[in-house]
C-alpha cells in the first residue's frame, strides 16, 4: 500500500529527527534543546508523533499511537526539566532520559513499518504479533539500554 501525503511527511519528518538525534549523541553524547541539533531534533519530533496520531494504517488506535503519545509527553517532560531546577544536580539525567526513550520510540514504529513493508512484494513481517518483530523489537530494547547506560556513565563523569 502506498504512502499517503500524510504518510510522506511523517516518514520525511520521522527521518530528519532520527538522523539529527543520532547525530546529537554521535557528536556529544547528550541530548539537550539548547544546540540547534538538538533543536531539530526535538521539532522534527514533535512533528513525527503528531503526525503518528493522524495515520490508522492497521485500524484504529493502536501501539504506535500510545508511543506517540508518550514520546509528546516525553519531549515536554524533558522540555520542563531542562529549563527549570526541578530535580537539581539530576536534572541532566532526567532530561537526557525522557529525550533519549523518545529514540526508542522512534524506533519501535519504524522498525514495525519497514519490515511489514518491504519488500513490498514480499513483507518479511506480515502480522505485528510475528516471532521475528518481537525479536526486533527486544534487540532495539537492549541496544537503548546499552547506550542510555552509556549515556547516564557519560554523564556522570562530567564535571
Amino acid at each position: 500500500m502506498p504512502l499517503s501525503p500524510m504518510g510522506i511527511l511523517h516518514t520525511v519528518v520521522g527521518m530528519v529527527a532520527l538522523i539529527s538525534g543520532f547525530m546529537m549523541l554521535w557528536q556529544s553524547k547528550q541530548m539537550t534543546y539548547k544546540s540547534v541539533t538538538g533543536k531539530t531534533y526535538l521539532i522534527a519530533t514533535l512533528i513525527t508523533a503528531a503526525s503518528a496520531l493522524t495515520i490508522f494504517r492497521h485500524g484504529g488506535f493502536n501501539a504506535a499511537h500510545g508511543l506517540a503519545i508518550l514520546t509528546i509527553l516525553a519531549v515536554f517532560s524533558g522540555l520542563i526539566i531542562e529549563k527549570t531546577v526541578l530535580f537539581k544536580s539530576w536534572n541532566k539525567y532526567f532530561t537526557n532520559l525522557c529525550y533519549s526513550a523518545t529514540i526508542l520510540f522512534h524506533l519501535i514504529p519504524t522498525a514495525t513499518e519497514i519490515l511489514t513493508r518491504f519488500p513490498m512484494d514480499a513483507p518479511i513481517v506480515t502480522s505485528l504479533k510475528d516471532p521475528f518483530l518481537q525479536k526486533t523489537f527486544l534487540v532495539i530494547l537492549i541496544v537503548f539500554l546499552i547506550m542510555l547506560t552509556w549515556q547516564m556513565v557519560w554523564l556522570r563523569r562530567q564535571k
